[in-house]
C-alpha cells in the first residue's frame, strides 16, 4: 500500500507541476501575441515597402520604354531628312551643272 500512496503523490505533484506550466504559459502568452502583432505590422511594413519599389519600377520601365520608341521615331525622321538633303544636294548640283 505504500507504493500506492507514493504514486498518488507523485500524480498529485504531475498535476501540480502542469498547472504550473499552465501559468508560466497563460503569463506569456500577452507577450507572444504582442510580438506577432510586432512581427505581422513589421512585415506588412516591408510588404508596403516591396510594392512601393515595384511599382516605381514598373513606371519606369514604362516610361523608358515609350522614350525608346521615340529616339527610334527620331532617328527614322532624321534619316529620312539627311536622305532629303542629300537628294535635293545632288539635284542642286545637276542644276548648276
Amino acid at each position: 500500500m505504500k507504493d500506492k500512496r507514493t504514486d498518488t503523490k507523485l500524480k498529485e505533484q504531475g498535476e501540480n507541476m502542469s498547472h504550473e506550466n499552465d501559468e508560466s504559459v497563460s503569463l506569456t502568452l500577452p507577450y507572444l501575441i504582442e510580438k506577432h502583432k510586432k512581427e505581422v505590422w513589421d512585415w506588412k511594413q516591408k510588404e508596403s515597402e516591396w510594392i512601393r519599389t515595384d511599382n516605381l519600377f514598373k513606371g519606369s520601365q514604362k516610361i523608358i520604354e515609350e522614350l525608346s520608341a521615340k529616339l527610334v521615331d527620331q532617328v527614322r525622321v532624321i534619316s529620312e531628312l539627311n536622305y532629303e538633303i542629300t537628294k535635293l544636294k545632288k539635284e542642286l548640283a545637276d542644276k548648276n551643272k
